[in-house]
């Protein structure tokens, strides 16, 4: 599977840590959205933009649920082809001035907005903000709620995880191939009608119609990881309606694929160095003492053994092979609260028990106990492929880039870039492509780095800060994926002054 943009957040990994549904009280605005400047929606926007939102109860305690309409394709907005897209809010609880609406965006592409709103950020962001904004999400068209793509069953997705990625010979290249070849044409079977039209340029689009039937003149927003890309593009074609955002965990645009991948794959080498001499200094470190180049190599031979002899995981169907066994670790090292969970299911496996790490693999695929996998890797695959042109064109273009792969990641630089293979045999052209994103005009837009962040390099959030024209960079010298909410009072003392009060911190701020 694409790695590329694959990002998560603190509140989405490992089986949903974190994510505790929770109660919360009601109220907020009125129903009756205010409308967008007349002078800037063209009348086929119109009824999009004054359209109004029917709330109604969630099932979960203290949130509100509606539906919004927007154009399938924002080129023809007056074929009378729709798009349902689901939304979700926890009115403001006060005390306290009402600032409006802060609206959040876990990341992916495809996590759950209103997933996120409902198990972590709703209940979970800082009390002050949380008293002062509704905290909204919406799912983004063609994840989770709002016409999700749908790909492979359950039963097809599980043979597809198991899928050699770092073939040893002509015929496992030929079924890893196959393996994307089968995964697009179920996308294209499956989900033809939404696939053109589920690019970030499009849910950027839909944001602004949301922002204008909330009733908000400019958007407050918090993206992690994916999110921030999203919000970077909102603010890019409406600079004009750009409020306080906070970009977490930030991507750079300006990158193309294969530059993209390449990148996560140094990250994700320097998120295991990080773990590596973790565990070194534990007494119990299944993979011994020494250095992280030996504990690295230690590593590298149990994938290598689980290649050749799966491990039994207790799941007769689905044994501890090598692509299930390297997303397993993968799944791990976007937060270091996980390193003893990585600890335990590694020392249990190279005991013969590969259950911990089959575990942690479902928990990066969504996969229910059932069988049954939720669509954030067939959204993630159809937004990626559709914002830039592939990395690769085809194996023999792999096989060119795998030196420097390598380089990047000794431990996972092979199945990373044998993993960004799966654009290539796409249904649908790209419609997108890498380029800075200014934002020229916006107010000031606060972009967040974490030093040895694994799935969006600290240089990714320099080089955004940098594009964006009224970007300011605040950086958390430390390790996990995205920073805010994360544990440091300075990140979040910084944030929550911004938010509430309109405050950036200084330019190249550091936690």
């Amino acid at each position: 599977m694409d790695t590329r943009r694959l990002l998560r957040t603190a509140g989405t990994v490992i089986a949903a840590a974190g994510l505790l549904i929770s109660g919360c009280t009601t109220g907020g605005p009125p129903e009756v959205a205010a409308s967008a400047e007349p002078a800037t929606v063209p009348d086929a926007l119109r009824p999009y933009y004054d359209q109004k939102l029917s709330w109604r109860d969630c099932g979960v305690p203290g949130f509100q649920c509606s539906t919004m309409k927007a154009p399938l394709d924002y080129a023809d907005p007056g074929s009378g082809q729709d798009i349902e897209l689901a939304v979700a809010r926890r009115p403001a609880t006060g005390p306290g001035k009402r600032l409006g609406s802060l609206l959040v965006n876990p990341g992916g592409p495809g996590g759950s907005g209103i997933g996120y709103l409902q198990a972590y950020a709703g209940i979970g962001y800082p009390a002050p903000v949380r008293a002062q904004y509704d905290m909204v999400s919406f799912d983004p068209r063609g994840v989770s709620r709002s016409s999700p793509v749908e790909c492979l069953t359950g039963p097809a997705m599980d043979r597809f995880t198991q899928v050699d990625q770092t073939p040893d010979d002509q015929a496992e290249r030929a079924r890893l191939v196959a393996a994307f070849k089968e995964f697009a044409a179920a996308c294209e079977t499956r989900s033809r009608r939404v696939l053109p039209h589920v690019s970030t340029v499009d849910a950027a689009r839909d944001m602004d119609v949301l922002r204008a039937v909330l009733g908000d003149e400019k958007l407050s927003y918090v993206g992690a990881s994916y999110g921030t890309f999203l919000g970077a593009t909102y603010a890019d074609l409406f600079p004009a309606r750009v409020g306080r955002l906070v970009l977490d965990g930030a991507m750079d645009p300006s990158r193309p694929s294969l530059d993209l991948n390449r990148d996560q794959t140094a990250g994700f080498e320097t998120a295991f160095r990080s773990f590596a001499k973790d565990c070194a200094k534990q007494s119990g470190c299944p993979l011994g003492q020494g250095g992280p180049d030996t504990v690295a190599e230690r590593l590298k031979e149990f994938f290598r053994k689980a290649d050749a002899q799966p491990v039994p995981s207790g799941d007769p169907a689905r044994p501890l092979g090598e692509a299930l066994a390297t997303t397993g670790v993968i799944a791990a090292l976007y937060d270091e609260s996980a390193w003893p969970q990585l600890r335990e299911a590694l020392t249990d496996a190279l005991n013969g028990d590969g259950a911990g790490l089959l575990a942690l693999a479902d928990s990066y695929y969504e996969r229910e106990a059932d069988g049954t996998y939720a669509n954030l890797m067939y959204a993630n695959a159809a937004v990626n492929c559709l914002d830039q042109p592939p990395a690769f064109s085809g194996p023999e273009a792999v096989d060119a880039a795998l030196p420097s792969f390598e380089k990047a990641s000794p431990v996972f630089g092979a199945g990373l870039a044998w993993a960004s293979l799966n654009c290539a045999y796409w249904p649908v052209k790209a419609t997108g492509s890498a380029k800075p994103l200014k934002a020229a005009g916006a107010a000031p837009i606060v972009v967040v780095g974490t030093t040895r962040d694994p799935a969006t390099p600290y240089k990714w959030a320099q080089a955004l800060a940098g594009q964006l024209d009224s970007g300011t960079l605040l950086t958390y010298d430390g390790d996990g994926h995205t920073a805010y909410g994360r544990g440091s009072d300075c990140v979040d003392t910084a944030i929550n002054l911004y938010l509430l009060e309109g405050r950036p911190p200084a330019d190249g701020k550091r936690c």
